[in-house]
């Protein structure tokens, strides 16, 4: 098979992240020009689009999108929910939410009937919906909705359980993928559970759209049947998945996911012109251990592509999205000519490109990885991009396909978690993404992530530009696996870098270095630490580089006493530990150390250790205050502090402590914040603290007065995405500036996006202070 690769340094550089890459790279792809960014506009959450009295918390979604001719309406399917939502996006910047329909309430279309996909045809919502009792009676039906007045207008049997919908160019005809899918408990005879064949075997339903009266449409079914898809792997149960269009509207494409293979067919005639299988690949160079550990030198055999998303390239030139089912998944897309031979496959790219951006998801390692399971195409400024959607990474990946034999990287987009729906709007310059994971138990919700393309959409752009912070080739050529960033400290020696580390998201402890004299800033050194010659498996959440060498590092522990200071070597070399005091362990629960900070001058070197929240073991006059402590290293002794944490009157939310640094002789800076994200986020800030001339006698606790400095709020809202829970790491670099960084869990019940703030001089920021 022939394809068309490139290395992933050309690869990533060709985007926003050529900055980090190096000269060579950066000549060769240049940085794309303010007319060819897409910029990140808005994220909106579908649930503040609820029906009234609908508590917020309900499961709610968005997943596959269509928008209004005039580009201004959006509207999105909700399977959770049985409903389909209407936003307007007259401002990209601003959705504003339009209400619900509900599918039985509403539109009395079924008690049990879930939307799967939508459509717009002029004036009219074509609504694809499943109303099975079952697996083995399955049945649909389209609903025709007037887009203003909501009005049900008319319904039309689809004869099984649909899938997806696809208009040709000029609306003339719909296609409609009847799934009727398998159920994952069911053995068939001589099967196992899941197994194909499990009839009744789905098809293709076409519906003809000759004017603009729904009462003259009319529907065409198209039998796949066993002797037509020969060849495959269970032609009897074809399983019809997704569904697309070719430019001049003459034929449908049918990813048949299950059986690995493509359908193409002549929408005149109403028959099937072509059968191809996907195929299957190796990948070599990925993670493929869910061991906690980012190794790059694992390979998936000869697998199924079992694709989901099909999309056309051009007339002769498809594309696949291999989400893989049962039997496979390849994480990656493919491009095949219309005889089905592939002309470029992803390989391993989309894998390696989640490593360098902090997207890579440990947890998936052993499944299915990136897991591509979205696809759109389309021309956009005069230029043809495919679309590509990871929905366990939680990103876009951008290609240019002018030459559609040879895809070229562009740019990565962070979207919300479980990623969909990919709706360009080429009228508007426009991308929609809908996202469809929504778990309010662990604020984790689903929403719209709205880009804009161009040099007129910069002005409202989220800032800083996604991705913040990548990272650069290690010495083996593959890039430098990192994620849940916790921590940061200043390089002492070096004004253009900083140092952080990844926290126990992963079984080893890494410190990893920052250049932040580029943009996006470049991980560039990987130091792993070590006990005896053997990788540590510490929980670091704060991290102090020393002028002498070496680190001090916040090792958090799962019970008090397992928290401790760690200090190692300029290699990570653990070369002393230091347990927190008996007493002050004993009232730790889990929340424990979140920040380190260390000075050292003619009084000595000194350690200052923020822990989360209080002791359990504290009198009420404590009460409400976290403890931060100062270790003085020449004599062993520890001195504590009393910081007076906020309040909250959220169910379930809490105000603690997640980082400490310092500001000069006598002052300290912390993050406080608050455990919420998205819309709730209401503290995230910086305060400072004047370190008192004495400390307290032994065996009592000093007070400590806090002054705001900056609420990060508004920082974090500027990005335009997300608004992250986890500021975890404030320091002040050598060159005088101050940054603050998120940590992202290691895409465990968060988005997975790091957000690198850049605060400003240490002077403007701490001015009252300096």
């Amino acid at each position: 098979m022939p394809h068309a690769r490139r290395t992933l340094a050309a690869l990533t550089c060709t985007a926003v992240l050529c900055a980090g890459l190096g000269a060579t790279a950066a000549t060769a792809h240049p940085k794309p020009s303010p007319q060819a960014v897409f910029h990140r506009l808005a994220t909106y959450p579908v649930y503040l689009n609820r029906p009234a009295g609908t508590p917020a918390a309900d499961p709610t979604v968005a997943e596959i999108s269509a928008v209004s001719e005039d580009g201004r309406t959006f509207i999105h399917t909700d399977a959770l929910a049985g409903r389909i939502g209407f936003v307007d996006i007259t401002d990209p910047a601003k959705p504003r939410g339009l209400g619900t329909l509900d599918l039985a309430a509403d539109l009395g279309v079924g008690d049990h009937a879930e939307p799967t996909s939508v459509a717009v045809v002029g004036g009219y919502v074509l609504v694809v919906v499943d109303t099975s009792e079952s697996f083995t009676n399955p049945s649909g039906l389209l609903a025709v909705v007037d887009l203003a007045t909501h009005a049900l207008v008319r319904t039309i049997d689809l004869g099984g359980q649909p899938d997806s919908i696809a208009l040709t160019p000029d609306k003339t005809h719909a296609a409609i993928a009847i799934e009727n899918q398998r159920d994952e408990d069911v053995a068939p005879a001589g099967g196992k559970k899941g197994d194909l064949p499990q009839l009744p075997g789905g098809f293709l339903q076409l519906v003809d759209l000759p004017g603009t009266d729904p009462a003259t449409w009319t529907t065409r079914a198209v039998p796949f049947t066993a002797e037509a898809l020969a060849g495959l792997d269970t032609p009897q149960d074809p399983e019809p998945e997704y569904v697309a269009i070719d430019p001049t509207g003459t034929t449908v494409a049918v990813t048949l996911q299950e059986n690995n293979g493509v359908a193409l067919v002549d929408i005149a005639a109403g028959t099937i012109s072509r059968v191809f299988s996907a195929g299957s690949v190796a990948v070599t160079g990925i993670d493929t251990a869910q061991d906690g550990v980012i190794h790059q030198t694992g390979s998936i055999p000869l697998t199924p592509r079992e694709p989901d998303a099909v999309a056309w390239l051009d007339a002769t030139h498809l594309a696949t999205a291999n989400e893989g089912d049962w039997k496979g998944g390849t994480r990656g897309w493919t491009v095949f000519d219309t005889s089905g031979t592939v002309v470029w496959d992803a390989g391993a790219e989309l894998e390696r490109l989640a490593v360098r951006t902090g997207l890579h998801s440990e947890s998936r390692a052993g499944k299915k990885g990136v897991e591509i399971e979205g696809l759109a195409v389309a021309t956009l400024g005069g230029k043809r991009y495919a679309f590509v959607g990871s929905e366990r990474s939680n990103f876009v990946a951008v290609y240019d396909v002018d030459d559609a034999a040879h895809p070229r990287f562009v740019q990565v987009l962070a979207t919300t978690n479980g990623p969909e729906g990919i709706l360009p709007v080429p009228s508007r310059d426009l991308l929609l993404v809908s996202s469809e994971t929504d778990d309010a138990s662990v604020l984790v919700r689903s929403s719209v992530s709205v880009f804009g393309r161009g040099k007129a959409y910069a002005r409202t752009a989220g800032t800083p530009q996604f991705p913040s912070v990548v990272s650069a080739d290690d010495a083996a050529g593959n890039p430098i696996g990192w994620g849940a960033l916790g921590a940061l400290s200043a390089d002492p020696t070096d004004k253009k870098h900083l140092w952080t580390a990844s926290d126990a998201a992963y079984s080893t402890a890494h410190l990893l270095r920052l250049d932040v004299s580029r943009t996006p800033a470049v991980i560039d050194r990987d130091v792993v630490v070590t006990q005896g010659g053997t990788a540590a498996s510490l929980d670091i959440e704060g991290v102090s580089a020393r002028r002498r060498g070496g680190f001090w590092l916040g090792s958090e522990g799962a019970t008090g006493a397992a928290n401790a200071l760690v200090r190692t070597d300029a290699n990570g070399a653990i070369q002393q530990t230091v347990p927190l005091p008996a007493d002050v362990s004993a009232g730790l629960s889990k929340w424990g150390i979140e920040g380190v900070a260390a000075t050292e001058d003619s009084r000595g070197e000194h350690v200052w250790v923020a822990l989360q929240r209080g002791l359990t073991t504290d009198p009420g006059g404590l009460a409400g205050a976290a403890r931060i402590g100062r270790y003085d290293v020449r004599i062993g002794t520890w001195a504590w502090f009393a910081y007076p944490l906020g309040t909250t009157t959220t169910a379930g939310d809490w105000i603690g402590l997640s980082e400490i640094t310092v500001v000069d002789r006598d002052t300290l800076a912390v993050v406080e914040r608050d455990k919420l994200n998205g819309p709730d986020a209401k503290v995230k800030a910086v305060y400072t603290v004047q370190i008192p001339a004495r400390d307290p006698a032994p065996g009592t606790v000093g007070t400590l007065t806090k002054t705001l400095v900056r609420d990060l709020v508004p920082d974090l809202r500027a990005t335009n995405g997300w608004t992250q829970e986890k500021v975890e790491g404030l320091t002040i670099g050598s060159d005088g500036q101050v940054y603050a960084i998120t940590d992202n869990d290691g895409l465990k019940d968060a988005t997975g996006e790091t957000v690198l703030l850049r605060l400003g001089p240490a002077a403007k920021v701490f001015r009252a202070h300096r």
